[in-house]
């Protein structure tokens, strides 16, 4: 059996600034050369559905990749690398597995769609502050819902949410292996990290928003009783704004970016919002913001190929529902299609996205309100990419459109 390094190989320039304007042609060139496996500047690339599913299932096998961005990046011993060790992505086994125990119950189905009420009254309060405009970047209007859901989940004050923003969007690209970007890390690291740290030293002298207890709280708890450290909890809270606000904010824009050409389907959500579910669903498949990646902890075979330990592997679940040998027909959207090989968008293993449920409800509600109060949206001028490994998205999405009034959601079916 081969090692992958005496592979004849594609090449994806994944580092390439333009590669996110359109990967999903350059995979599908890819996949002619070699069904799923390509190189790339950082290693290599798993190009097939079937097999980006089975490697993120091999938690066995495989660590983070933080070893080799931290020297990518020139990061060892950097603040950001030490909140990167901690985060619950970097770690194995049985200390994932407790910590992810103690974490768990908070992140229910059940727990998002109890929030679902708060997600509702937070899309509307921006709606009736931003749609009076009729034209802005729908993108910077999208980054301001998740980040005002998870500060009241936490019983954060809105006066913290500028410097916030700024701080959240410089994180989400960590992982898109921009040179020289540590000390905008570092910047925004520290910031979180302050704001974090004395959030919780005010709650525990008795300062908080309200008398009903919080996800901050729950968090207070666990650190009390022993499932968590100090530094990990203050790492789990800036992990856990970091991932809910690329996630919301991305995907939000991108189902704008789909739906703009098809009036059908947006005015369909604006009346259903169990039709609004389906559009998130196709969405996630079509076009999501994630990259996994890993390292090979030890030496296995995969399909008859040697994987050698340290070997460097992107899991792009981005482009993952566009093979053709796992969805018919995967370059039409298409809400209605028959479920089939379930996207990737959140993962697999035991790293499975533990926010998926609060950014699934996040998404449905504020996209169904968004299309109730923004009609006919058309594009306003050009939008840009986000780097593609790490976070992928687009940079900026330029719209106008025909404000309607509030209080329009009454009239139309509700599932939560």
């Amino acid at each position: 059996m081969p090692l992958i390094t005496e592979l004849t190989l594609p090449e994806l320039a994944i580092e390439d600034p333009t590669f996110g304007e359109d990967p999903f042609s350059k995979f599908s060139a890819a996949r002619t050369q070699h069904p799923w496996l390509a190189r790339c500047a950082y290693g290599y690339v798993v190009t097939a559905y079937a097999a980006i599913r089975d490697l993120l299932l091999m938690d066995d096998k495989m660590r983070g990749p933080y070893d080799k961005v931290f020297d990518l990046m020139n990061a060892r011993g950097s603040r950001w690398a030490r909140f990167q060790e901690e985060s619950l992505l970097a770690i194995w086994g049985e200390p994932h597995k407790r910590i992810r125990d103690v974490l768990a119950p908070m992140f229910t189905p059940r727990a998002a769609n109890l929030r679902r009420g708060l997600m509702r009254e937070v899309i509307t309060g921006l709606l009736d502050e931003w749609v009076p405009k009729g034209a802005f970047d729908f993108e910077e209007f999208a980054s301001y819902f998740p980040i005002n859901v998870m500060c009241r989940m936490i019983g954060a004050s809105p006066d913290v949410i500028p410097g916030m923003r700024s701080s959240l969007e410089t994180l989400g690209l960590s992982l898109n292996l921009i040179p020289n970007f540590l000390p905008k890390l570092e910047q925004a690291m520290q910031f979180m990290e302050t704001y974090l740290e004395r959030l919780v030293c005010d709650r525990r002298a008795g300062e908080r928003p309200g008398a009903e207890p919080d996800l901050l709280d729950a968090l207070i708890q666990a650190r009390d009783s022993g499932g968590l450290g100090a530094q990990q909890m203050t790492s789990f809270l800036i992990f856990l704004f970091v991932a809910g606000y690329d996630t919301s904010k991305n995907v939000l824009t991108m189902i704008m970016d789909q739906l703009i050409g098809r009036p059908d389907l947006y005015e369909r959500c604006a009346a259903d919002k169990q039709y609004c579910q389906k559009v998130v669903e196709e969405s996630l498949r079509y076009r999501n913001p994630g990259t996994s990646s890993r390292l090979v902890n030890e030496q296995f075979v995969y399909r008859d190929v040697v994987f050698p330990k340290d070997t460097m592997l992107f899991l792009p679940n981005s482009v993952s529902g566009r093979d053709p040998q796992a969805v018919d027909d995967p370059d039409t959207f298409d809400p209605d299609r028959p479920q089939q090989n379930r996207h990737l968008a959140f993962g697999r293993g035991m790293h499975m996205c533990l926010g998926q449920y609060i950014a699934r409800a996040q998404i449905e509600e504020g996209f169904h309100l968004i299309a109730q109060r923004m009609r006919n949206p058309r594009r306003a001028g050009k939008s840009g990419v986000r780097p593609f490994p790490g976070v992928w998205g687009l940079k900026g999405l330029p719209i106008e459109f025909t404000p309607a009034p509030g209080k329009l959601a009454a009239s139309y079916p509700s599932i939560a």
